[in-house]
């Protein structure tokens, strides 16, 4: 298919949806292709649906947990939901403790699912990962931004987590120059990490959906369809999907631990 076209380009209400939305939202950075912003949205919304499914297949399930206390004993999708779960739950409970694991994994398990299947479309001929959109890992960026720093004051308050930002305390003959310069240093590196979060996770992806539609669309072109070459690419873009949710999920939760844990802790 063309650059910024997929399979949501045969929808009936298409063009109207992509013309409500450059009227409604403006141009963007995107004015280019305009219409790659209805493709994200589309993607996106179709992610969101998907997971909807899941949450009422699991809770069907969890209705009577007494029967499904033993694995099935073999690959199922719901135990593939589960494993996403609890390795997500673990990571946390490493860094975090329990409790707070407990008390996050709503978030953290959210933002793993969301960008695991979003990275995971991109892997289907004929879709474009909304992950790979600088607009979608931004939002989720700054839902984690906005995380860390209410539950950090509601840990600490706002006189104590704010001065956790001018850093250790220090002689006073040195604390005028030092701990105003650590304040600006430590808010810098705040107001980044959001910014840090979504270009890395838009740009792995990005790379990732152009290499591999590059190559699988090179050797159709050429005919080759059958040959196991392209399947070296989608292996690789596998590992990239898992690693991607990996770091976003275990940097969310570092800073997330940061922000609450206690000083005799630091």
């Amino acid at each position: 298919m063309p650059h910024g076209e997929s399979w949501f380009s045969f929808l009936p209400f298409y063009e109207s949806f992509a013309h409500w939305l450059s009227v409604v939202f403006g141009p963007s950075y995107l004015e280019h292709n305009p219409h790659l912003s209805a493709q994200y949205v589309l993607a996106y919304a179709l992610v969101v649906l998907l997971l909807i499914l899941v949450a009422l297949m699991v809770h069907r399930r969890l209705r009577n947990p007494e029967d499904h206390l033993l694995p099935e004993g073999k690959v199922s999708f719901y135990g593939f939901i589960e494993t996403i779960v609890g390795a997500t739950y673990k990571m946390s409970s490493d860094l975090m403790g329990a409790k707070p694991a407990r008390y996050f994994l709503p978030l953290i398990g959210t933002c793993a699912l969301v960008i695991f299947f979003s990275n995971v479309l991109g892997l289907i001929p004929g879709f474009l990962p909304p992950t790979s959109n600088l607009s979608t890992t931004f939002a989720m960026a700054i839902v984690i931004f906005f995380a860390t720093h209410v539950y950090g004051i509601k840990e600490h308050g706002v006189v104590k987590y704010v001065g956790h930002l001018f850093g250790p305390p220090v002689p006073w003959w040195i604390a005028w120059f030092i701990r105003p310069l650590v304040f600006l240093i430590e808010l810098i590196s705040h107001f980044v990490r959001p910014i840090t979060l979504a270009v890395r996770l838009m740009a792995n992806m990005t790379a990732d959906h152009m290499v591999l539609a590059i190559f699988v669309g090179l050797f159709a072109a050429m005919g080759m369809v059958l040959l196991p070459v392209p399947v070296v690419f989608y292996i690789m873009g596998c590992l990239v999907v898992t690693v991607q949710t990996l770091v976003f999920c275990l940097l969310s939760v570092i800073y997330i631990a940061l922000a609450i844990q206690h000083e005799e802790e630091h």
